[in-house]
């Protein structure tokens, strides 16, 4: 079986290469590995976002990348970065696709383009742009024909880009491979026949596209040929692709998980990624990819996934800030040195699979040409142990896997680390910072610049996602007679929204505030309220915290106060306000004026010195600071502030929300065991995040412009400028 097996593989391979050989092809397949100008590599490869960096980063990301081992990189495409409105296209900056991947062109690396166009990636709304959920008969990611059109459109734009600049490995570019769709197989599950009838039709206009070079469908056992399916998740030595002639791939080896406000920090220990991707290639897997390899941050309003934190570090191998992450940076490097020294091996044979004792399991790779490679494995979690191979006693430490690239020799086991470690800090630079102050106006119903109708509307279809902010404002009538008015006994408003956070003002003055968090997004508001005789004015803010970016057709999900709004305690009991008229404005009037930028801020009149506002919510603040001498990452602690945004000379660094506490289990974490997202973890009772990543590129020697929107009230006068060093 064994041997006809192989045989399918090389045929199919050969088929592959020459279906495309009509565009110069030089990429093919089989089940052992990726064939490039006919030579087989195992392919280790590593995640980096352009957009969550900068194009001054990118050089030094990939040549660290490129130090550390890897030969691809992998990035999705942006759809909601590159086609901001219908038609109008965005390459420019974070966006420069073409730059980035010609930089890894030139630091000698391949390059797996992920285009999708659904990325997920904790990205707002998915990478979809908001503007196709407002195509007339939409529906997301099935059988639907409006969906199909702008989907193929823009795959054919990506597409015809990448060859205009002759970057697929064909035209002599480092693109090996592209991904159509992204983790669809349990879609596909859950809508049964639309599901796979799109999935086919995906594969058919990918291939269509005639890139030269494979594509992929990762976390899709049913990929119709000839996409490859691939495996995403902490571990996938398990998988097998879903025929024999296809290799073993792990798209997203998961290096730890993203931080959400509310949440603590989660981290992966080196020993346990290490031996999660050992034990992957000691089972015939050719290509892996670690998810992430540099992070980055969520700049601007991209976080998504509700609730997910500005800074997308990932626990990866390159921080945030893209300092070397120690000691999983150099454990890995190693790592994948031994992996190099028994390639010619792995890619020219099969395993022979023994066990030796309780726990103990030996991987040997023998190439007809005399090469021999072997994977000795201790998968107790608890217990190291003395492993007996040709006639050699080694020994393991629990939960490790040693390598051994002559069959005789240990040169890395995955639980011993020889790497130093590092410790970040974050060091205040540059001193104090004087600020200045503007209150942002509380609107009301009867507001010119209002719109008007009756009932409460959704907040998306409102705002177009052009503002996290939506107001909600109406006008209640109480009677002289209310009995209220002389017991004293105000009424209770109960508000009910779809998420994420609310902000209800009485007659301008705030009378408390309610936020969700990622598992219960929906909020209620329910409290007393000061109520007089004639006309009060209610206004609720509703706070979008980012927009959902996977689920069952997430499009249908909604946001903002969608009621019921009541008044209990009048004479006449409960009065729902959910029918009556509602006027509603999009956004904060500091940003319609565009106070995060030089200009719009000197539009205003600003306040310092004691009429400076502190702990006052819905504020502007602003100040202006010389660029720190140096070299090192920078950042702004924000340990003071509560929740908003911040700008730096027009460019936003993203949400902040520090008073949002981390609520987990931070104990101790021990590397041996099966990994998942909550079994390591940091920062429990401390802000989910304090420092904000502040670009280098984004500053000038001096008269830098930082202006921050302050929601629920903090104290500026203690942000600092900070320098990230290990």
């Amino acid at each position: 079986m064994g041997s006809t097996l192989k045989m399918v593989g090389i045929m199919f391979g050969l088929v592959l290469f020459l279906a495309i050989s009509s565009v110069g092809a030089t990429v093919s397949y089989d089940d052992k590995s990726f064939i490039i100008n006919g030579k087989r590599k195992i392919l280790i490869s590593g995640s980096i976002h352009y957009p969550r960096s900068t194009p001054e980063m990118w050089p030094d990301l990939i040549q660290k990348a490129k130090d550390g081992g890897l030969d691809v990189i992998q990035t999705y495409v942006f759809w909601n970065g590159h086609e901001p409105s219908p038609g109008k296209y965005n390459f420019e900056g974070r966006f420069d696709l073409v730059r980035f991947i010609k930089l890894a062109h030139q630091a000698g690396l391949y390059v797996h383009l992920r285009i999708g166009p659904f990325v997920c990636a904790e990205w707002n709304f998915g990478g979809f742009p908001v503007w196709l959920k407002y195509v007339p008969g939409i529906e997301f990611r099935t059988d639907n024909g409006p969906f199909k059109a702008a989907m193929q459109s823009f795959v054919q734009r990506i597409v015809g880009l990448m060859k205009s600049e002759s970057l697929f490995e064909p035209q002599g570019g480092p693109i090996i491979m592209s991904q159509i769709e992204n983790e669809y197989g349990p879609v596909e599950w859950e809508i049964g026949a639309p599901g796979k009838a799109y999935s086919a039709w995906a594969a058919k206009m990918a291939v269509a596209q005639n890139t030269g070079v494979p594509w992929i469908m990762c976390k899709q056992e049913t990929a119709p040929d000839p996409m490859i399916d691939t495996c995403n998740g902490f571990y996938c030595e398990g998988f097998h692709p879903n025929k024999p002639n296809k290799p073993k791939m792990w798209t997203e080896a998961w290096t730890g998980w993203y931080t959400q406000f509310g949440g603590p920090i989660p981290y992966r220990p080196a020993e346990d990624m290490a031996f999660a991707v050992a034990r992957f290639v000691q089972n015939n897997g050719s290509f892996f990819n670690y998810y992430m390899y540099h992070g980055g941050t969520n700049f601007g309003r991209n976080a998504a996934g509700l609730f997910v934190a500005t800074s997308y570090d990932y626990d990866a191998p390159l921080d945030e800030y893209g300092l070397l992450n120690e000691p999983k940076w150099g454990h890995l490097r190693d790592l994948h040195k031994a992996i190099k020294q028994c390639e010619p091996a792995l890619v020219s044979s099969y395993p022979t699979v023994t066990w030796p004792g309780k726990n103990q399991e030996v991987h040997v790779f023998r190439s007809k040409n005399g090469a021999c490679a072997a994977f000795l494995s201790n998968y107790d979690p608890s217990f190291s142990t003395k492993l007996t191979f040709q006639n050699v006693q080694y020994d393991l430490p629990p939960w490790s896997i040693s390598i051994l690239p002559d069959c005789k020799t240990v040169v890395y086991n995955t639980a011993r680390i020889s790497s130093k470690s590092s410790t970040p800090k974050m060091l205040p630079v540059g001193g104090s910072l004087s600020w200045q102050s503007y209150n942002e106006e509380t609107p009301s119903a009867d507001d010119r610049d209002t719109v008007t109708k009756s009932g409460l509307w959704e907040q998306l279809s409102v705002t177009r996602d052009s503002s996290d902010y939506l107001w909600y404002l109406t006008d209640v009538n109480i009677a002289s007679d209310e009995g209220f008015l002389k017991s004293g006994e105000w009424p209770l408003l109960t508000v009910m929204s779809a998420g994420h956070a609310l902000h209800v003002f009485i007659n301008g003055k705030l009378a408390g505030t309610v936020y969700g968090s990622l598992d219960h997004p929906k909020v209620t508001y329910s409290g007393k309220v000061n109520l007089r005789a004639g006309v009060n004015k209610i206004s609720l803010l509703s706070v979008s915290v980012g927009l959902p970016n996977v689920g069952l057709h997430y499009e249908r999900w909604n946001e903002g106060v969608l009621g019921p709004v009541t008044l209990n305690g009048l004479n006449a009991g409960t009065r729902d306000l959910t029918k009556q008229k509602w006027s509603y404005k999009t956004g904060l009037r500091g940003e319609s004026l565009s106070l995060g930028t030089v200009t719009g801020s000197s539009s205003v009149e600003w306040v310092q010195g004691s009429l400076l506002a502190q702990k006052q919510p819905l504020t502007w603040y602003k100040s202006t600071f010389e660029a720190p001498g140096g070299e090192e990452p920078l950042g702004v602690d924000m340990m003071s502030m509560g929740k908003g945004e911040v700008w730096i000379n027009g460019q936003s660094i993203g949400r902040h929300w520090p008073a949002y506490t981390a609520k987990g289990s931070c104990g101790n974490c021990n590397y041996a065991g099966t990994f998942n997202e909550k079994k390591c973890q940091r920062n429990c009772n401390q802000p989910s995040q304090r420092w904000y990543h502040v670009p280098r590129s984004w500053l000038k020697p001096s008269g830098n412009l930082m202006v921050v929107f302050e929601e629920w009230g903090g104290d500026p006068t203690k942000i600092s400028l900070v320098k990230r060093t290990t």
